[in-house]
């Protein structure tokens, strides 16, 4: 690894790393069958500090910076790409879109049951008409009295039948287009609030993604998120730091299929020969090793922008869209380098090239993150 890291940023990351592959790696698999929400695993995560990596002391969090969270959030996507991306949806989107913007009460009353792993949080902004196009939604909050009643319904949320509690976005004046949308910190036991069907996915498929369905949901005034108007705002604050935790769990399925693959390549003999012999094998191992390490190194270098207080928008985009792409093709020739065996599910790598495919879709397509990437670049004033 070339990005330095420090003392206390290689402590998290081991620590990471032995209870990920101590404890979630022994289960993996038979979630990935079975469904099952890693209930328990995430409360020895909350227990652990995992839950609220960045949210400060005082609201019971572990105070790490964003370079410590990306690396361990690579180091559980190594064994559960499902447990990963609750908790990145947990960390990078809920607990610091709170912490950044919600009130005081709601920091003391939110945070610390989110930090300690006590409630998972979940994002709900993506609806049915409504995906890379967030303007186009529909949910609409309308303000009556010291409420406001939400109606609409979002779909493919992370962790939406199992937190316990969503910020949502919804419309609040149609009139002002993307200035016209809010964000609203639901609570699972709110009336009106209705979990649709499980979605049977190809991959991640511990993790559950549900439609959430608002009906005449009654949110308390003092349950927006910033202030009326700021929803878009949030969402892509969000999404920036959210790209980043993608990026990380990329590079940690990318590590572990890579690290399937080489192990499986040392042991299998054909034509007289291990197959890691072979020169065409050798060169393509060369090459998987050399997209994941500038992968990681993108996206460590856009966590310490974000540590600095720097514009990042554009590196998280960089990141996201090299490493997702990246863990694609890397799984995919760890696959290829199994032969038959990686085309049965006895073999982990099947499950690594499953779990790989949505990230090049979710927070943001590849082609969003292009759209991104190159504005940022036109309207760079400083570029000739």
């Amino acid at each position: 690894m070339f990005f330095k890291l420090t003392d206390e940023q290689i402590m998290i990351q081991t620590m990471a790393r032995e209870f990920s592959r101590k404890v979630l790696a022994a289960t993996a698999s038979e979630r990935d069958r079975t469904k099952e929400f890693p209930a328990e695993n995430l409360k020895k995560m909350g227990d652990l500090g995992l839950l609220g990596m960045t949210v400060p002391f005082e609201y019971e969090g572990s105070g790490a910076d964003t370079v410590s969270y990306a690396l361990a959030l690579s180091e559980i996507a190594y064994s559960c790409a499902s447990t990963a991306v609750i908790m990145s949806v947990h960390n990078s989107i809920v607990c610091e879109s709170i912490y950044r913007l919600g009130t005081e009460a709601q920091k003391e009353q939110l945070l610390k049951p989110l930090a300690t792993g006590n409630i998972i949080g979940a994002f709900a902004m993506t609806e049915p008409h409504a995906g890379s196009d967030p303007v186009r939604q529909s949910a609409s909050a309308v303000r009556d009295g010291d409420n406001y009643i939400l109606n609409g319904t979002k779909r493919f949320i992370t962790s939406g039948r199992n937190a316990g509690l969503i910020i949502v976005t919804a419309v609040t004046d149609e009139t002002m287009r993307h200035k016209g949308i809010s964000a609203f910190v639901v609570k699972k036991e709110t009336p009106g609030l209705i979990v649709g069907n499980d979605e049977d996915k190809m991959g991640l498929r511990a993790s559950d993604t549900t439609d959430l369905i608002f009906k005449d949901c009654r949110v308390p005034v003092e349950d927006v998120l910033g202030e009326e108007g700021d929803g878009f705002k949030i969402a892509m604050q969000a999404l920036d730091s959210g790209r980043i935790g993608i990026a990380a769990q990329s590079v940690g399925v990318a590590q572990a299929a890579f690290d399937a693959a080489v192990k499986y390549a040392k042991n299998r003999a054909q034509f007289g020969q291990l197959i890691s012999k072979f020169q065409g094998l050798r060169w393509i191992i060369a090459d998987m090793a050399t997209e994941i390490e500038a992968a990681r190194q993108m996206t460590l270098s856009a966590a310490a922008m974000k540590d600095r207080g720097e514009k990042y928008t554009a590196q998280a985009s960089m990141a996201k869209l090299f490493a997702s792409e990246m863990v694609n093709r890397v799984t995919a020739k760890a696959l290829q380098m199994h032969g038959g065996y990686g085309f049965i599910k006895d073999y982990p790598v099947e499950r690594f090239y499953r779990d790989a495919r949505v990230f090049t879709i979710y927070e943001g397509t590849s082609e969003i993150q292009r759209v991104v990437i190159s504005n940022h670049i036109l309207k760079d004033k400083r570029r000739p």
